[in-house]
């Protein structure tokens, strides 16, 4: 794992703010890093961790590119940003296969090594319309606050419906694009929408059509130069 050390203000008293931007990333793609880049200006994250899931629980239908790969391509795509992170938190340990991680574990983990940071959990949102299918989901909500990418036309509305009634807090919240829980918030991003996917960019390439523009141009050259979804 990346330490959540790094780059970290030497100012004493800073309480950083960090968001946890968990995936596949089969490939990382141009829209993760658009969401990431408005995530940060939004929220004026200190770090950004891209954490490549093992074998996530919810996709285990599908064979994924080794870890390795997919983690290479996440390290060149956060090149030249400096609060972007590649996190080795969820890699298999060496010779082992793949296991699954759940996010409320990952997140507890990141609460465990920096207690001080306000902790953020970057999700789109069709993915969190699904978080009462997710590991101890309720303790989730409690324990980190949650950066929503939506879809055009997506109502924040949607969101509340798979919240706990018990969760939501008393006060309600002065900006539109924000829910406040008892312990936590959930805010809308809505300055950004993509419509990439990383099931597009490996339908392209096996299909032998570009992707330029659709990932990171470093992604591109490492995903041609390995031969990578043919």
């Amino acid at each position: 794992m990346t330490s959540p050390a790094a780059n970290k203000p030497s100012g004493a008293g800073h309480r950083r703010s960090v968001a946890l931007f968990g995936g596949t990333f089969d490939p990382v793609h141009a829209g993760h890093i658009t969401v990431a880049q408005a995530a940060q200006r939004r929220f004026h994250l200190d770090a950004i961790y891209f954490i490549p899931s093992s074998r996530p629980p919810h996709k285990s239908q599908r064979e994924l590119t080794p870890f390795i790969h997919r983690y290479a391509m996440v390290t060149l795509a956060c090149a030249g940003h400096p609060t972007f992170v590649p996190s080795l938190v969820e890699a298999p340990a060496t010779g082992a296969p793949a296991h699954v991680f759940y996010t409320i574990d990952t997140v507890r983990r990141f609460h465990r090594e920096h207690p001080d940071d306000h902790l953020y959990f970057i999700v789109g949102a069709d993915q969190f319309l699904e978080i009462p299918t997710w590991k101890n989901y309720e303790s989730l909500l409690d324990a980190c606050d949650f950066i929503i990418a939506s879809r055009p036309g997506f109502r924040l509305d949607a969101l509340r419906l798979v919240i706990p009634p018990e969760k939501l807090g008393r006060t309600p919240a002065s900006d539109p694009h924000k829910i406040v829980l008892r312990k936590s918030s959930i805010h809308l991003l809505t300055t950004v929408a993509s419509h990439v996917s990383s099931t597009e960019v490996r339908e392209r390439l096996q299909t032998k059509q570009s992707i330029h523009g659709l990932v990171p141009g470093l992604v591109e050259e490492y995903i041609l130069g390995q031969a990578l979804y043919r």
